[in-house]
């Protein structure tokens, strides 16, 4: 084995990733991070409130502040590579990208998650072409167009609220009976008059030749069908987690299970923020399980050395 083994491979750069190699820079640790960009699903919040030590800010305003605060150090960020492939072979981890194949002692997983998508066939063709997973992102491409959200949680009424901006009839859908987003977002939400909800519906078509044109709903309990002519969709319907490259324990929605030290069922390798089972996906929580995360792999280091 020719290539250099580091002590410490993080894989991912959102919070929970960005807070574990500041905590393994400070530590000293020979390390390298890797991932497809900076931030994370956070760029993609029009407004954090919650967040100790800034009243408001937005998800890129705050992934920029985590983003300065890491540039302090020295770090070796491997950017843009996905990770293919985790795998330990006689105490060593290879990872492998879809550039290089790194080595290390130690790994933490820091992937965080990837929107959930309809499940639709002819999904995949309208993608850009209308249909939308990010409202931070398109919403300004929708001025005065009617667009439908699909979801009920606070993601699908944030969404709402930054459409109320742009477009002009506003539908939402979600197969629950009731949204489950915060009471203060649901006023917000509506308090538009050209917002619409669907409840208890679910899309099962997409109309449209190269651009969507509407959406068929369907209610999923009478299995009536409402047509909408519409030329926006935005799904917000929840994430899964990004944890199919590695070989460890995990629920039955894909999160990997961890203990109170970050630590998975692979010895070495460690996991924290959105991709872990740990309850609450929040920014917060996912800053805290980093540097969790990096003080485990620390203590795991140096006992090998002994």
């Amino acid at each position: 084995m020719n290539k250099k083994i580091y002590d410490l491979i993080i894989l991912g750069c959102g919070p929970a990733g960005i807070t574990a190699a500041i905590y393994s820079a400070r530590k000293k640790i020979d390390f390298i991070v890797i991932s497809k960009d900076v931030g994370g699903q956070t760029v993609y919040s029009s407004s954090v409130e919650n967040y100790t030590g800034y009243q408001v800010i937005t998800g890129a305003e705050l992934a920029l502040k985590f983003k300065e605060h890491l540039d302090m150090f020295d770090i070796d960020l491997k950017m843009p590579e996905v990770v293919k492939n985790v795998r330990k072979e006689n105490n060593i981890f290879v990872v492998t990208t879809d550039k290089d194949v790194y080595y290390s002692k130690s790994v933490i997983v820091a992937t965080g998650r990837v929107p959930r998508s309809l499940g639709l066939q002819n999904e995949e063709k309208f993608k850009g072409r209308g249909l939308t997973y990010c409202a931070t992102c398109d919403a300004p491409l929708f001025k005065d167009k009617d667009v439908l959200v699909v979801g009920g949680g606070n993601s699908a009424l944030d969404a709402v609220i930054q459409l109320t901006k742009y477009a002009n009839n506003i539908y939402i859908a979600d197969i629950a009976e009731q949204l489950k987003a915060d009471p203060i977002m649901i006023e917000k939400a509506f308090s538009y008059p050209k917002l619409k909800y669907f409840p208890k519906s679910k899309v099962v078509e997409i109309i449209g030749e190269k651009f969507v044109e509407g959406v068929i709903l369907e209610n999923i309990d009478n299995k009536s069908r409402t047509e909408l002519k519409l030329q926006g969709i935005f799904v917000e319907i929840g994430s899964i987690a990004s944890s199919e490259f590695v070989d460890v324990a995990k629920t039955k929605d894909g999160e990997i299970i961890v203990d109170c030290a970050c630590r998975t069922s692979v010895e070495g390798l460690f996991a924290a923020g959105d991709v872990t089972n740990v309850f609450a996906k929040q920014v917060i929580i996912a800053c805290g399980e980093g540097a969790k995360a990096a003080i485990s792999a620390f203590e795991y280091i140096v006992k090998s050395k002994e």
